[in-house]
């Protein structure tokens, strides 16, 4: 007969592995995948902002702001829209002057500290919006998944797409789902994209020309460094730092904490102390049971060492790890590249 840890540990692997399990008699203290006390701080290690995609233990999809090691503010979408489409939150930034900016898969929003929508748009039938970035307090670059691929300077005030510009993808007919997670305008006014079905980052630059790219497995973000390297996450579950050469300079991956256990790799920042910042998303064929054995959140120092994991599935429940933004890191966020995200 098959010891309970034996059968928790098949059931761990099944759910892991996309298999169909029985999960009846899991319950969220039966398995973990991270060391029973976690280093740092946990909620007050960070003042941040924070949401995940494809929350659907939920009917409601959340962004939360934590000070103070306390949830200070949150914001909250149906999962479902009104006509039924699944809503997606999977990237959001705070402004300097308290304002968010958020997308949702069907559409993209600004949304005031009073919870007020003061700028909105749907996305068009058949594309999705997986990514947005602020560009000063009054523009958004909203990047279109669907046929073609586009990317929109939108001002936020007048409503206007200022500027417009069509990706090179491979086979645009297909499901735009998983084009794109991150597109991100950089410093010197160039475009980063992690073509994520496509598996490259590609750099074009202010006329949209190709002028730098790197073939990896499926990126997911890809953030342009203040040293002139690229930090890319792939679905290996590796963050890895890449110069210009295309060499890879610095790597975290599985094999660097075998204590942990990581999903899916999804945004990564490099924090002002070298620090990296990773969130670990883990829905992807993982039963819902199974997620309070993992952590959220992990900060990693240039050595590798994790200073920092979040595991917070309860009092407060935050969900998964799609988002992430410091509070407590120098910059202003809406001026690209002030900020390594």
């Amino acid at each position: 007969m098959k010891t309970r840890k034996a059968v928790l540990v098949f059931v761990a692997s099944a759910a892991l592995n996309g298999f169909c399990a029985d999960t009846n008699s899991i319950t969220a203290t039966n398995i973990s995948y991270a060391p029973a006390v976690l280093p740092g701080k946990g909620l007050a290690q960070h003042s941040f902002l924070y949401t995940g995609e494809w929350d659907y233990r939920n009917t409601n999809q959340t962004i939360f702001l934590v000070r103070d090691g306390k949830v200070a503010w949150t914001y909250s979408i149906p999962i479902k829209a009104a006509d039924g489409d699944l809503q997606e939150l999977g990237d959001a930034t705070m402004l300097s002057n308290g304002n968010v900016v958020f997308c949702r898969k069907v559409g993209a929003s600004v949304v005031t500290p009073d919870k007020k929508i003061i700028w909105n748009m749907d996305a068009p039938k058949g594309t999705e919006i997986h990514s947005m970035q602020p560009i000063g307090l009054d523009r958004v670059l909203v990047a279109i998944n669907g046929n073609p691929g586009k990317l929109l300077l939108i001002n936020t005030t007048t409503g206007k797409t200022e500027k417009e510009y069509t990706f090179p993808v491979l086979n645009p007919e297909k499901s735009p789902h998983i084009q794109f997670r991150r597109v991100r305008q950089t410093k010197e006014g160039t475009f980063l994209a992690a073509h994520l079905r496509d598996q490259k980052v590609v750099e074009y630059d202010a006329n949209f020309k190709e002028i730098w790219s790197f073939a990896c497995k499926y990126p997911w973000d890809a953030v342009r460094l203040k040293n002139g390297n690229t930090l890319i996450t792939t679905d290996d579950n590796t963050v890895r730092e890449v110069n210009q050469q295309g060499e890879t300079v610095w790597k975290f991956s599985p094999e660097d904490a075998p204590e942990y256990k990581f999903i899916i790799f999804q945004e990564a920042c490099r924090l002002e102390n070298g620090n990296t910042l990773i969130c670990n998303w883990c829905p992807h064929n993982f039963h819902a049971k199974l997620w309070p054995g993992t952590v959220q959140l992990l900060e990693v120092t240039p050595a590798k060492k994790i200073v920092w994991a979040l595991r917070q599935w309860n009092n407060p429940d935050i969900g998964p790890a799609s988002s992430i933004q410091l509070l407590d890191e120098p910059g202003t966020p809406e001026n690209p590249g002030e900020q390594q995200r």
